[in-house]
Formats: structure tokens, C-alpha cells, sequence
């Protein structure tokens, strides 16, 4: 935590040093799995730590209280390694100079003209796009999805050394399942360096959200920065879905930023969102409520206050920043 506070020494002894050699080691091992290892070790702790409850109290109803305080003693240890292991492994990454500073991205003001301005541009893309996928593009396989956005990643990687990858790779998470209930679309495991995502949810948003993940395996930790890098990765792509599924997800995120700033605005952009896509917000809205519960509830505020604990004061809302990203860049260009 001391080292958080030099993010330039992070960035060149860590983000630049160690990360990279992290991941030389890792990706190309654990990308021979056609499953998440990292899947069966959550598992595998989870069980754990079930048993090891069923242990304590057992040890406090006989009285064991040293032997209980021992192995309590244990887990806490166990729990400090893990959080070193987390940190050493990948975590760093979030201390690191920002995007904004490292892409000349930092001219992140604009006035609600020119943020009605970029919205109209992404929905007309958007729609654009809509128009161009066929039955069969919404039939697109798993395997298909992955592939293709792992090409589109790889692309970007090659084109920039600021979103440079090494043996990037997406997998279908074991715990989709589980995904669902607590409203996850993907997520990256810190520990082994896998990215997973959910292969159940709408078709139209998996081939962005594996974008996202592999971008966390470029050491983008912020998750306004991940979704960015997603962006840049998946509207460069030559895919028809893979392009309308990264347009999709910049048309939802400024359509919130819009609404939050100007509701009139906002209402007259909503008329110009074709009816495909329009469906496609509904179809993604049903299936997220379908399973929506209190765990969903919880893990949201779990997971809110750990990005706030690793700089991310946003939480949550952290994945809506990347729209002072995406105006910063067609400000530059324009």
C-alpha cells in the first residue's frame, strides 16, 4: 500500500517489470484448459471455508477454544497470503497512472452540446450496425464469440503498446450459473489470470463483455479504463456483432450520462434508437430481471465498496466513467 502511492513507479517497475512476466508465465499455461481453473479453485475455497466453519463450531461446542483459536488463526493467515498473492499477481494494476494520463486522454470536460453531439453518433452506429447482423450472426456459437473477439483484442494489442497484451484469452465461466443470480456478465480472476465470461446472458452483449475481461489481462484495473479498452477493441473489429456489441454497450452508457444531465435531451435521443435496438435493451433488461434477488443486492454492495477500497472512489459507478473517456477521444479527433 505504501508503492500504491507512486503510481509511476507502479507503472514501470510493475505494470511495465513484473505484471508482464506474470503473465508470460501464466496465460500460455492455463489457456491449454477449455475450462476456468480459476472456477474450480473459487469452488474449491468456497467448500473449504464452509468446512472450516462447521470445524469452529464444532471445536467452541467441545470446548476446544486453543485448538479453535489456532486454526482460526490459520484462515486469517490464509486470508493475508491471498491478498498478498492478489496484489503481487495483478492488483497493482490499479494504483498505475490512469489511462486519461497515459493515452493523452486528460481533456475529460464537455458541455451537454457536446455530449448530445457523440450520443447521436453512437446511436446512428449503432443502428448501423443493428441493420447489418443476420439470424445467423445471432446464432453465433460461444467458441465463434470468443474467437473473435480474442482476434480483435490481439489487434488492438499489435496497433499500441498502451493496450499490450501477452497470450490473451477468454473462457466460458463453470459458474454461470451462479453469474446470473448475482447479475455478473463476466469477470476476471485475479489469481490465475483467467478471464471468464457469463455464456448464458444475451448473445449481443457476450462478445463485448469478453472484450472487457481480456482487457483486464492487459493490466487495465479500473473498470472504466477495462471498458474503454473493450471499446476501442470490439468497434475496431471487422464482426458485425462484435462491432454492434461494443456500439451497444457506448449507446447504453451515454444514454445514462444523458439522462443524468438533461432529460428533455435524452428523450429526443431515445426517438433516434432504432426499434432492433431497442429490442435488444428490452431483451437484456428481461433476462437480468428474471433472476434478479437479494443476493444480487448484496454482492452489488460487496463488490461496490471493494473498487472504492482499490481506488475506484466511484465504486459501481466507475463503469460509467468511460464516457469521459470515449468524448476525450472524439474530442482529440475532432
Amino acid at each position: 500500500m505504501v508503492f500504491a502511492n507512486h503510481p509511476h513507479a507502479i507503472e514501470r517497475y510493475y505494470s511495465n517489470g513484473l505484471y508482464p512476466v506474470i503473465c508470460y508465465l501464466l496465460h500460455p499455461v492455463l489457456n491449454l484448459f477449455p475450462f476456468s481453473v480459476g472456477d474450480i479453485v473459487y469452488t474449491a475455497v468456497i467448500i473449504y471455508l464452509l468446512y472450516a466453519i462447521v470445524r469452529l463450531i464444532k471445536l467452541a461446542f467441545k470446548k476446544r477454544f486453543a485448538q479453535a483459536g489456532m486454526f482460526f488463526l490459520g484462515l486469517v493467515i490464509g486470508v493475508q497470503v491471498s491478498i498478498l498473492i492478489f496484489y503481487i499477481f495483478w492488483g497493482m494494476n490499479y494504483f498505475r497512472p490512469s489511462v486519461a494520463e497515459r493515452l493523452n486522454l486528460k481533456d475529460s470536460t464537455f458541455t451537454i452540446v457536446e455530449l448530445q453531439t457523440v450520443t447521436g453518433i453512437l446511436i446512428d452506429s449503432a443502428n448501423s450496425c443493428r441493420s447489418r447482423i443476420t439470424p445467423a450472426d445471432l446464432r453465433q456459437n460461444n467458441d465463434t464469440i470468443y474467437h473473435r473477439a480474442l482476434k480483435a483484442v490481439t489487434a488492438l494489442s499489435n496497433s499500441s503498446p498502451n493496450f499490450k497484451t501477452y497470450s490473451p484469452g477468454i473462457k466460458p465461466s463453470l459458474l454461470t450459473p451462479l453469474m446470473n443470480y448475482i447479475g455478473t456478465s463476466g469477470y476476471y480472476n485475479p489469481f490465475t489470470t483467467e478471464a471468464q465470461v457469463n455464456y448464458e446472458m444475451p448473445v449481443f452483449n457476450r462478445p463485448f463483455v469478453a472484450c472487457h475481461e481480456m482487457s483486464h489481462q492487459m493490466g487495465y484495473g479500473a473498470e472504466d479504463e477495462a471498458n474503454f479498452a473493450g471499446y476501442m477493441a470490439a468497434t475496431s473489429s471487422k464482426d458485425r456483432l462484435l462491432r454492434y456489441s461494443g456500439y451497444y454497450l457506448a449507446v447504453e452508457e451515454f444514454m445514462h450520462t444523458m439522462r443524468l444531465t438533461d432529460t428533455v435531451i435524452h428523450k429526443q435521443l431515445k426517438l433516434r434508437i432504432s426499434p432492433e435496438v431497442k429490442r435488444d435493451f428490452k431483451a437484456e433488461r428481461l433476462y437480468w430481471l428474471s433472476y434478479q434477488n437479494k443476493i444480487n443486492i448484496i454482492t452489488s454492495v460487496f463488490y461496490d465498496n471493494f473498487l472504492k477500497a482499490n481506488n475506484q472512489p466511484e465504486g459501481l459507478n466507475t463503469y460509467n466513467r468511460m464516457v469521459s473517456l470515449v468524448m476525450a477521444m472524439y474530442k482529440r479527433k475532432s
